[in-house]
Protein backbone atom coordinates (compact mmCIF):
# COMPACT_ATOMS: atom_id res chain seq x y z
CA UNK A 1 0.00 0.00 0.00
CA UNK A 2 0.93 3.42 -1.03
CA UNK A 3 1.82 5.88 1.50
CA UNK A 4 -0.78 9.44 1.92
CA UNK A 5 2.63 11.13 0.34
CA UNK A 6 3.10 8.73 -2.22
CA UNK A 7 -0.32 8.42 -3.09
CA UNK A 8 -0.32 12.67 -3.33
CA UNK A 9 2.23 12.89 -5.86
CA UNK A 10 1.04 9.87 -8.08
CA UNK A 11 0.22 10.90 -11.49
CA UNK A 12 0.77 14.52 -10.73
CA UNK A 13 3.87 16.85 -12.73
CA UNK A 14 6.35 18.34 -11.04
CA UNK A 15 7.87 21.88 -11.80
CA UNK A 16 11.38 22.32 -10.57
CA UNK A 17 14.01 24.66 -10.45
CA UNK A 18 17.28 24.12 -9.76
CA UNK A 19 17.38 20.54 -10.35
CA UNK A 20 21.17 20.58 -11.74
CA UNK A 21 22.27 21.32 -8.27
CA UNK A 22 23.52 19.55 -5.06
CA UNK A 23 19.71 19.86 -3.37
CA UNK A 24 17.90 19.61 -6.97
CA UNK A 25 19.56 16.32 -8.21
CA UNK A 26 18.85 14.66 -4.33
CA UNK A 27 14.93 16.10 -4.90
CA UNK A 28 14.95 14.35 -8.23
CA UNK A 29 16.68 10.97 -6.99
CA UNK A 30 14.25 10.84 -4.16
CA UNK A 31 10.90 11.63 -6.21
CA UNK A 32 12.19 8.78 -8.80
CA UNK A 33 12.87 6.35 -5.78
CA UNK A 34 10.06 6.64 -3.78
CA UNK A 35 7.44 8.19 -5.68
CA UNK A 36 7.79 6.58 -8.97
CA UNK A 37 4.43 6.65 -10.40
CA UNK A 38 5.00 10.32 -10.90
CA UNK A 39 3.49 11.65 -13.79
CA UNK A 40 6.60 13.72 -14.88
CA UNK A 41 8.64 16.60 -13.47
CA UNK A 42 9.48 19.77 -15.35
CA UNK A 43 13.53 20.43 -15.04
CA UNK A 44 13.80 23.92 -15.77
CA UNK A 45 17.81 23.75 -17.16
CA UNK A 46 19.73 26.32 -19.66
CA UNK A 47 22.99 24.88 -22.45
CA UNK A 48 25.71 25.23 -20.39
CA UNK A 49 29.52 25.24 -22.09
CA UNK A 50 28.32 24.35 -25.13
CA UNK A 51 26.22 21.42 -23.99
CA UNK A 52 22.11 21.18 -25.11
CA UNK A 53 19.48 20.66 -22.04
CA UNK A 54 19.28 17.30 -23.42
CA UNK A 55 23.05 16.03 -23.03
CA UNK A 56 23.00 17.76 -19.36
CA UNK A 57 19.95 15.70 -18.58
CA UNK A 58 22.00 12.87 -19.75
CA UNK A 59 25.00 13.70 -17.99
CA UNK A 60 22.64 14.27 -14.65
CA UNK A 61 21.36 10.54 -15.15
CA UNK A 62 24.98 9.37 -14.59
CA UNK A 63 25.48 10.58 -11.07
CA UNK A 64 25.91 7.85 -8.33
CA UNK A 65 23.12 9.47 -6.68
CA UNK A 66 21.24 7.04 -8.71
CA UNK A 67 23.05 3.77 -8.10
CA UNK A 68 20.30 3.10 -5.26
CA UNK A 69 17.57 3.67 -7.98
CA UNK A 70 18.74 1.42 -10.63
CA UNK A 71 19.00 -1.46 -8.37
CA UNK A 72 15.05 -1.57 -7.96
CA UNK A 73 14.13 0.40 -11.56
CA UNK A 74 15.15 0.35 -15.47
CA UNK A 75 16.58 3.31 -17.12
CA UNK A 76 13.38 3.92 -18.72
CA UNK A 77 12.31 5.66 -14.94
CA UNK A 78 14.34 8.89 -16.66
CA UNK A 79 11.80 9.01 -19.13
CA UNK A 80 9.74 10.60 -15.92
CA UNK A 81 12.10 13.52 -16.30
CA UNK A 82 11.60 16.32 -18.97
CA UNK A 83 14.04 18.87 -19.63
CA UNK A 84 12.76 22.45 -20.34
CA UNK A 85 15.21 24.81 -21.69
CA UNK A 86 14.88 28.00 -19.72
CA UNK A 87 16.62 30.36 -17.19
CA UNK A 88 15.20 31.73 -13.49
CA UNK A 89 17.77 35.23 -14.73
CA UNK A 90 15.38 35.63 -18.03
CA UNK A 91 11.71 37.04 -18.60
CA UNK A 92 9.28 34.27 -18.61
CA UNK A 93 11.99 32.10 -16.79
CA UNK A 94 13.29 31.80 -20.49
CA UNK A 95 10.63 29.22 -21.45
CA UNK A 96 9.38 28.92 -24.87
CA UNK A 97 5.31 29.88 -25.68
CA UNK A 98 5.17 25.94 -26.33
CA UNK A 99 6.82 25.08 -23.12
CA UNK A 100 5.26 28.07 -21.23
CA UNK A 101 1.46 26.18 -22.14
CA UNK A 102 2.34 22.56 -20.94
CA UNK A 103 4.12 23.97 -17.72
CA UNK A 104 1.15 25.97 -17.27
CA UNK A 105 -1.39 23.20 -18.71
CA UNK A 106 -0.25 20.64 -16.48
CA UNK A 107 2.21 21.17 -13.44
CA UNK A 108 0.56 20.36 -10.10
CA UNK A 109 3.35 20.94 -7.46
CA UNK A 110 6.17 23.56 -7.89
CA UNK A 111 9.69 23.55 -6.54
CA UNK A 112 11.79 26.58 -6.51
CA UNK A 113 15.10 25.33 -5.42
CA UNK A 114 16.99 28.11 -8.41
CA UNK A 115 19.78 30.46 -6.50
CA UNK A 116 22.77 31.92 -6.86
CA UNK A 117 24.33 30.75 -3.30
CA UNK A 118 27.97 33.17 -4.24
CA UNK A 119 28.53 35.22 -1.04
CA UNK A 120 30.90 37.01 -2.85
CA UNK A 121 28.16 38.14 -5.72
CA UNK A 122 27.28 41.50 -5.98
CA UNK A 123 23.50 43.41 -5.99
CA UNK A 124 23.02 43.24 -9.88
CA UNK A 125 23.24 39.14 -10.02
CA UNK A 126 21.77 38.11 -6.76
CA UNK A 127 18.49 40.29 -7.62
CA UNK A 128 17.94 39.01 -10.92
CA UNK A 129 18.45 35.34 -9.76
CA UNK A 130 17.14 35.30 -5.90
CA UNK A 131 14.82 37.79 -6.43
CA UNK A 132 13.52 38.77 -9.56
CA UNK A 133 14.14 34.89 -10.73
CA UNK A 134 11.66 34.34 -7.67
CA UNK A 135 9.12 36.66 -8.67
CA UNK A 136 9.29 34.96 -12.32
CA UNK A 137 8.27 31.57 -10.63
CA UNK A 138 5.54 32.87 -8.89
CA UNK A 139 4.06 34.67 -11.96
CA UNK A 140 4.11 31.27 -13.94
CA UNK A 141 2.35 29.26 -11.12
CA UNK A 142 -0.40 32.45 -11.03
CA UNK A 143 -1.24 30.62 -14.76
CA UNK A 144 -1.15 27.19 -13.67
CA UNK A 145 -4.35 25.48 -13.62
CA UNK A 146 -4.30 23.29 -11.59
CA UNK A 147 -1.65 24.11 -8.85
CA UNK A 148 -1.74 21.97 -5.67
CA UNK A 149 0.76 23.66 -4.12
CA UNK A 150 4.68 26.24 -4.43
CA UNK A 151 7.49 25.08 -2.24
CA UNK A 152 9.70 27.70 -2.36
CA UNK A 153 13.50 26.95 -0.75
CA UNK A 154 14.79 29.53 1.11
CA UNK A 155 17.40 29.67 3.68
CA UNK A 156 17.80 30.46 7.68
CA UNK A 157 20.28 32.34 6.93
CA UNK A 158 18.10 34.96 5.60
CA UNK A 159 17.76 36.37 9.06
CA UNK A 160 21.27 35.79 9.98
CA UNK A 161 21.47 39.33 11.13
CA UNK A 162 19.58 37.75 14.53
CA UNK A 163 21.28 35.48 16.80
CA UNK A 164 17.51 33.58 17.49
CA UNK A 165 14.84 33.03 14.88
CA UNK A 166 11.77 31.75 14.62
CA UNK A 167 9.59 30.20 12.15
CA UNK A 168 7.58 33.28 10.77
CA UNK A 169 8.67 36.32 8.23
CA UNK A 170 10.08 39.18 9.20
CA UNK A 171 10.13 42.70 8.08
CA UNK A 172 12.55 43.63 5.47
CA UNK A 173 14.25 47.13 5.16
CA UNK A 174 13.52 47.88 1.87
CA UNK A 175 10.89 47.04 -0.49
CA UNK A 176 11.65 44.74 -3.65
CA UNK A 177 10.18 47.27 -6.21
CA UNK A 178 12.97 49.54 -4.53
CA UNK A 179 15.74 47.18 -4.87
CA UNK A 180 14.87 46.37 -8.69
CA UNK A 181 14.34 49.97 -9.56
CA UNK A 182 18.06 50.64 -8.24
CA UNK A 183 19.43 47.74 -10.41
CA UNK A 184 17.86 49.08 -13.57
CA UNK A 185 19.07 52.47 -13.13
CA UNK A 186 22.41 52.60 -11.29
CA UNK A 187 25.94 51.49 -12.66
CA UNK A 188 27.63 48.64 -11.07
CA UNK A 189 29.91 51.09 -9.47
CA UNK A 190 26.91 53.18 -8.08
CA UNK A 191 25.32 49.86 -6.55
CA UNK A 192 28.76 48.52 -5.20
CA UNK A 193 28.65 51.92 -2.89
CA UNK A 194 25.50 51.55 -2.19
CA UNK A 195 25.20 48.26 -1.54
CA UNK A 196 26.67 49.06 2.68
CA UNK A 197 23.36 51.16 3.23
CA UNK A 198 20.76 48.69 1.74
CA UNK A 199 22.53 45.60 3.05
CA UNK A 200 22.38 47.34 6.96
CA UNK A 201 22.78 43.94 9.43
CA UNK A 202 22.96 41.42 6.66
CA UNK A 203 26.39 40.02 6.26
CA UNK A 204 25.87 40.00 2.24
CA UNK A 205 23.59 40.26 -0.61
CA UNK A 206 22.75 36.85 -0.64
CA UNK A 207 21.04 36.73 2.54
CA UNK A 208 19.53 40.45 1.75
CA UNK A 209 17.68 39.10 -1.70
CA UNK A 210 16.60 35.67 -0.30
CA UNK A 211 14.94 37.44 2.72
CA UNK A 212 13.32 39.70 -0.46
CA UNK A 213 12.41 36.75 -2.13
CA UNK A 214 10.47 35.53 0.96
CA UNK A 215 8.33 38.53 0.74
CA UNK A 216 7.32 37.95 -2.48
CA UNK A 217 6.01 34.37 -1.70
CA UNK A 218 3.87 35.41 0.82
CA UNK A 219 2.00 38.13 -1.76
CA UNK A 220 0.61 34.94 -3.55
CA UNK A 221 -0.35 33.26 -0.12
CA UNK A 222 -3.78 33.51 -0.94
CA UNK A 223 -3.63 32.30 -4.13
CA UNK A 224 -2.41 29.12 -3.90
CA UNK A 225 -0.50 27.31 -0.69
CA UNK A 226 2.59 28.20 -0.47
CA UNK A 227 5.40 26.62 1.76
CA UNK A 228 8.87 28.29 2.77
CA UNK A 229 11.44 26.04 4.31
CA UNK A 230 14.52 27.38 5.18
CA UNK A 231 17.84 24.53 5.16
CA UNK A 232 20.78 25.56 7.02
CA UNK A 233 24.19 24.50 5.85
CA UNK A 234 23.04 21.18 4.01
CA UNK A 235 25.57 18.66 4.32
CA UNK A 236 25.71 15.29 2.90
CA UNK A 237 23.14 12.78 3.10
CA UNK A 238 22.28 11.34 6.25
CA UNK A 239 21.01 8.09 5.07
CA UNK A 240 19.68 7.91 2.16
CA UNK A 241 20.16 7.24 -1.29
CA UNK A 242 23.40 6.11 0.66
CA UNK A 243 25.00 7.36 3.71
CA UNK A 244 27.13 10.16 2.98
CA UNK A 245 26.63 10.79 -0.73
CA UNK A 246 27.60 14.33 -1.63
CA UNK A 247 28.38 16.89 -4.45
CA UNK A 248 29.07 19.72 -2.53
CA UNK A 249 31.80 20.93 -1.43
CA UNK A 250 30.58 23.77 0.71
CA UNK A 251 31.21 23.30 4.60
CA UNK A 252 31.97 20.28 6.32
CA UNK A 253 32.64 18.03 3.19
CA UNK A 254 34.47 21.08 1.19
CA UNK A 255 37.39 20.70 4.88
CA UNK A 256 36.93 16.69 5.05
CA UNK A 257 38.30 16.46 1.19
CA UNK A 258 40.67 18.71 1.17
CA UNK A 259 42.08 17.49 4.71
CA UNK A 260 42.14 13.76 3.41
CA UNK A 261 44.38 14.86 0.42
CA UNK A 262 47.04 16.18 3.16
CA UNK A 263 46.67 20.06 1.51
CA UNK A 264 44.20 21.19 4.37
CA UNK A 265 45.71 21.00 7.59
CA UNK A 266 44.46 24.23 9.77
CA UNK A 267 40.93 24.70 10.18
CA UNK A 268 39.45 27.84 11.71
CA UNK A 269 36.57 27.00 14.04
CA UNK A 270 35.02 26.99 17.38
CA UNK A 271 34.80 23.91 18.56
CA UNK A 272 32.46 24.43 21.74
CA UNK A 273 29.78 26.48 19.29
CA UNK A 274 26.70 25.07 18.08
CA UNK A 275 27.15 24.63 14.41
CA UNK A 276 24.13 24.17 12.44
CA UNK A 277 24.27 21.53 9.62
CA UNK A 278 21.46 19.54 8.51
CA UNK A 279 21.99 16.26 5.94
CA UNK A 280 20.79 16.89 2.13
CA UNK A 281 18.16 13.98 2.69
CA UNK A 282 16.58 15.22 5.31
CA UNK A 283 15.73 18.71 3.57
CA UNK A 284 14.36 16.38 0.69
CA UNK A 285 12.01 14.58 2.88
CA UNK A 286 10.79 17.69 3.80
CA UNK A 287 10.01 19.46 0.68
CA UNK A 288 8.22 17.08 -0.50
CA UNK A 289 6.40 16.28 2.71
CA UNK A 290 5.08 19.94 2.68
CA UNK A 291 4.53 19.57 -1.34
CA UNK A 292 1.96 17.17 -0.25
CA UNK A 293 1.02 19.20 3.17
CA UNK A 294 0.11 22.35 1.82
CA UNK A 295 -1.28 20.83 -1.23
CA UNK A 296 -4.14 18.81 1.01
CA UNK A 297 -5.17 21.58 3.29
CA UNK A 298 -6.87 24.85 2.72
CA UNK A 299 -4.59 27.56 3.95
CA UNK A 300 -4.47 31.02 2.88
CA UNK A 301 -1.79 32.35 4.59
CA UNK A 302 2.32 31.27 3.61
CA UNK A 303 3.88 28.30 5.90
CA UNK A 304 7.28 28.93 7.15
CA UNK A 305 9.15 25.90 8.10
CA UNK A 306 12.95 25.99 9.48
CA UNK A 307 14.88 22.48 8.42
CA UNK A 308 17.62 22.75 11.19
CA UNK A 309 19.45 21.37 13.73
CA UNK A 310 20.36 23.66 16.05
CA UNK A 311 18.12 23.40 18.83
CA UNK A 312 16.43 19.64 18.01
CA UNK A 313 19.89 17.81 17.96
CA UNK A 314 22.99 20.83 17.92
CA UNK A 315 26.25 19.69 16.54
CA UNK A 316 29.62 20.99 18.43
CA UNK A 317 32.87 20.07 16.93
CA UNK A 318 33.84 19.44 20.24
CA UNK A 319 32.11 16.22 19.99
CA UNK A 320 34.12 14.95 16.69
CA UNK A 321 37.45 16.70 16.95
CA UNK A 322 39.04 14.16 18.75
CA UNK A 323 38.35 11.66 15.76
CA UNK A 324 38.45 13.55 12.31
CA UNK A 325 42.40 12.56 11.92
CA UNK A 326 41.55 8.74 13.10
CA UNK A 327 38.57 8.83 10.25
CA UNK A 328 40.93 10.19 7.97
CA UNK A 329 43.55 7.26 8.19
CA UNK A 330 40.99 4.43 8.36
CA UNK A 331 39.36 5.93 5.05
CA UNK A 332 42.44 7.65 3.17
CA UNK A 333 42.92 8.73 -0.52
CA UNK A 334 45.50 6.94 -2.13
CA UNK A 335 45.78 9.95 -4.10
CA UNK A 336 46.85 11.93 -1.11
CA UNK A 337 49.51 14.37 -1.67
CA UNK A 338 50.93 14.71 2.11
CA UNK A 339 50.12 12.31 5.52
CA UNK A 340 46.42 13.62 6.52
CA UNK A 341 46.37 16.27 9.95
CA UNK A 342 44.27 18.58 10.54
CA UNK A 343 44.18 20.84 13.50
CA UNK A 344 41.61 22.86 14.61
CA UNK A 345 42.24 26.45 15.57
CA UNK A 346 39.69 28.69 17.42
CA UNK A 347 40.75 32.31 16.09
CA UNK A 348 40.97 33.78 12.12
CA UNK A 349 44.72 35.04 13.14
CA UNK A 350 45.65 31.86 14.13
CA UNK A 351 44.73 30.28 11.12
CA UNK A 352 46.48 32.50 8.81
CA UNK A 353 49.20 32.62 10.88
CA UNK A 354 49.97 28.85 10.87
CA UNK A 355 48.34 28.93 7.71
CA UNK A 356 51.77 30.42 6.39
CA UNK A 357 54.10 27.41 7.61
CA UNK A 358 51.38 24.93 6.93
CA UNK A 359 49.83 26.45 3.75
CA UNK A 360 51.36 28.78 1.61
CA UNK A 361 55.09 27.34 2.21
CA UNK A 362 54.17 23.71 1.01
CA UNK A 363 51.78 24.80 -1.80
CA UNK A 364 54.64 26.98 -3.25
CA UNK A 365 57.60 23.77 -3.29
CA UNK A 366 54.79 21.65 -4.24
CA UNK A 367 53.63 23.89 -7.58
CA UNK A 368 57.45 24.16 -8.37
CA UNK A 369 57.59 20.57 -8.04
CA UNK A 370 54.36 20.51 -10.58
CA UNK A 371 55.37 23.00 -13.24
CA UNK A 372 58.73 21.02 -12.93
CA UNK A 373 56.88 17.97 -14.05
CA UNK A 374 54.44 19.53 -16.50
CA UNK A 375 51.68 19.27 -14.14
CA UNK A 376 49.12 22.03 -13.39
CA UNK A 377 49.99 24.23 -10.10
CA UNK A 378 46.46 24.60 -7.97
CA UNK A 379 47.68 24.37 -4.21
CA UNK A 380 48.40 28.53 -4.06
CA UNK A 381 45.09 29.31 -5.95
CA UNK A 382 43.48 27.31 -3.43
CA UNK A 383 44.92 28.95 -0.67
CA UNK A 384 44.84 31.98 -2.04
CA UNK A 385 41.06 31.31 -2.80
CA UNK A 386 40.23 30.55 1.01
CA UNK A 387 42.57 32.88 2.58
CA UNK A 388 40.46 35.63 0.62
CA UNK A 389 37.08 34.16 1.73
CA UNK A 390 37.72 33.73 5.32
CA UNK A 391 36.59 37.34 6.18
CA UNK A 392 33.46 37.14 4.03
CA UNK A 393 33.05 34.15 6.07
CA UNK A 394 34.18 35.35 9.42
CA UNK A 395 30.57 35.82 10.59
CA UNK A 396 29.30 32.55 9.51
CA UNK A 397 31.94 30.94 11.12
CA UNK A 398 32.70 32.02 14.80
CA UNK A 399 28.79 33.01 14.88
CA UNK A 400 25.99 30.35 17.02
CA UNK A 401 22.98 30.56 15.68
CA UNK A 402 20.12 29.01 17.39
CA UNK A 403 16.82 28.03 14.81
CA UNK A 404 13.22 27.08 16.72
CA UNK A 405 11.81 24.70 14.75
CA UNK A 406 8.51 23.98 16.37
CA UNK A 407 6.54 23.60 13.20
CA UNK A 408 8.61 21.22 11.49
CA UNK A 409 8.70 18.84 14.36
CA UNK A 410 5.02 18.85 14.97
CA UNK A 411 4.67 18.15 11.28
CA UNK A 412 7.11 15.04 11.81
CA UNK A 413 5.76 13.91 14.05
CA UNK A 414 2.18 14.21 12.93
CA UNK A 415 3.21 11.99 10.02
CA UNK A 416 1.29 8.77 9.20
CA UNK A 417 3.43 6.18 10.46
CA UNK A 418 4.68 4.77 6.81
CA UNK A 419 5.47 8.02 5.91
CA UNK A 420 7.76 9.08 9.04
CA UNK A 421 9.78 5.62 7.45
CA UNK A 422 9.40 7.07 3.87
CA UNK A 423 10.22 10.53 4.20
CA UNK A 424 11.58 10.98 7.49
CA UNK A 425 13.41 14.20 8.15
CA UNK A 426 13.52 13.95 11.83
CA UNK A 427 17.09 14.69 12.68
CA UNK A 428 16.46 14.79 16.64
CA UNK A 429 17.64 10.67 15.66
CA UNK A 430 20.47 11.34 13.90
CA UNK A 431 23.89 10.46 15.98
CA UNK A 432 26.36 12.91 14.87
CA UNK A 433 29.93 10.98 15.55
CA UNK A 434 28.45 7.73 13.46
CA UNK A 435 27.51 10.58 10.76
CA UNK A 436 30.66 12.07 10.53
CA UNK A 437 32.23 8.67 9.68
CA UNK A 438 29.70 8.45 7.33
CA UNK A 439 30.84 11.71 5.69
CA UNK A 440 34.67 10.69 5.32
CA UNK A 441 33.41 7.90 3.93
CA UNK A 442 31.44 10.07 1.43
CA UNK A 443 33.95 12.17 0.36
CA UNK A 444 36.51 9.84 -0.55
CA UNK A 445 33.20 8.24 -2.67
CA UNK A 446 31.77 10.59 -4.32
CA UNK A 447 34.09 14.07 -3.94
CA UNK A 448 37.48 12.29 -4.57
CA UNK A 449 36.33 9.75 -6.68
CA UNK A 450 37.91 7.03 -5.12
CA UNK A 451 36.24 3.51 -4.73
CA UNK A 452 35.95 1.26 -1.41
CA UNK A 453 37.92 -0.97 -3.64
CA UNK A 454 40.56 1.33 -3.95
CA UNK A 455 40.77 0.74 0.38
CA UNK A 456 43.68 -1.33 0.97
CA UNK A 457 45.85 0.48 -1.98
CA UNK A 458 45.35 3.34 0.01
CA UNK A 459 45.85 2.30 3.69
CA UNK A 460 49.35 1.34 1.91
CA UNK A 461 50.18 4.48 0.88
CA UNK A 462 48.82 6.01 3.96
CA UNK A 463 51.70 4.18 6.01
CA UNK A 464 54.27 5.23 3.60
CA UNK A 465 53.23 9.00 3.81
CA UNK A 466 53.25 8.73 7.43
CA UNK A 467 57.09 8.14 7.30
CA UNK A 468 58.08 10.28 4.72
CA UNK A 469 56.35 13.10 7.35
CA UNK A 470 57.76 11.89 10.45
CA UNK A 471 61.33 11.95 8.39
CA UNK A 472 60.44 15.07 6.50
CA UNK A 473 59.85 16.55 10.16
CA UNK A 474 63.07 16.03 11.62
CA UNK A 475 65.10 16.86 9.01
CA UNK A 476 63.00 20.35 8.70
CA UNK A 477 63.71 21.06 12.75
CA UNK A 478 67.10 19.79 12.94
CA UNK A 479 67.94 22.06 10.02
CA UNK A 480 66.00 25.04 12.37
CA UNK A 481 67.69 23.93 15.26
CA UNK A 482 71.04 24.33 13.76
CA UNK A 483 70.64 27.49 11.60
CA UNK A 484 69.08 28.86 15.13
CA UNK A 485 72.50 27.95 16.97
CA UNK A 486 74.93 29.05 14.10
CA UNK A 487 73.42 32.74 14.11
CA UNK A 488 73.35 32.88 17.83
CA UNK A 489 76.78 31.54 18.28
CA UNK A 490 75.49 28.73 20.61
CA UNK A 491 77.61 25.47 21.36
CA UNK A 492 76.70 22.36 19.37
CA UNK A 493 75.37 20.89 22.11
CA UNK A 494 72.24 23.10 22.22
CA UNK A 495 71.65 22.38 18.70
CA UNK A 496 68.94 19.64 19.82
CA UNK A 497 67.44 22.57 21.95
CA UNK A 498 66.94 24.68 19.30
CA UNK A 499 64.98 22.58 17.56
CA UNK A 500 63.20 20.70 20.12
CA UNK A 501 62.11 24.48 20.81
CA UNK A 502 60.96 25.31 18.05
CA UNK A 503 59.25 22.42 17.08
CA UNK A 504 57.28 23.12 20.07
CA UNK A 505 56.44 26.64 19.38
CA UNK A 506 55.29 25.14 15.81
CA UNK A 507 52.84 22.80 17.36
CA UNK A 508 51.04 25.53 19.73
CA UNK A 509 50.10 26.71 15.57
Amino acid sequence: MASEVQNFYKNKYIFLTGGTGFLGVAIIEKILRSAPEVAGIYLLMRPKKGKVIEERLKELTKNPVFEQLLQTQSDDIFKKLIPVSGDVGENFLGLSPADQATVVENTNVVIHSAATLDFQATLRPTVNINLLGTKRVLELCTRMRNLKSMVHISSAYVNSYLTEAEEKLYPCTETAQKVVDLVDTLSDAALDDLLPKLLKDHPNAYTFTKQLAEHEVNKHAAQFPCAIIRPSMITGAWKEPTPGWTISKNGPQGFLMGASKGVIRRLPVGVDLVYDYIPVDAVVNQTLVLGWYMGTNSFREVKVFHCTSSTSNPFKWNSVVDHVNDHLHKYPLKSAIWYPRLKFVSSLWVYKLASIFVHILPALVLDLLLRVTGGRPMLMRLHTNVWESLNRLEKFIFTEWKYHNPATQQLAQSLPEKDKQLFNFNVAQLQWPEYFVQLTQGVRRYLNNEHPKSLDAARRKDKVLFVVDLVFQVLIFALLGWLLATVFGSSSSLFWVYAIGSYLLFSLL
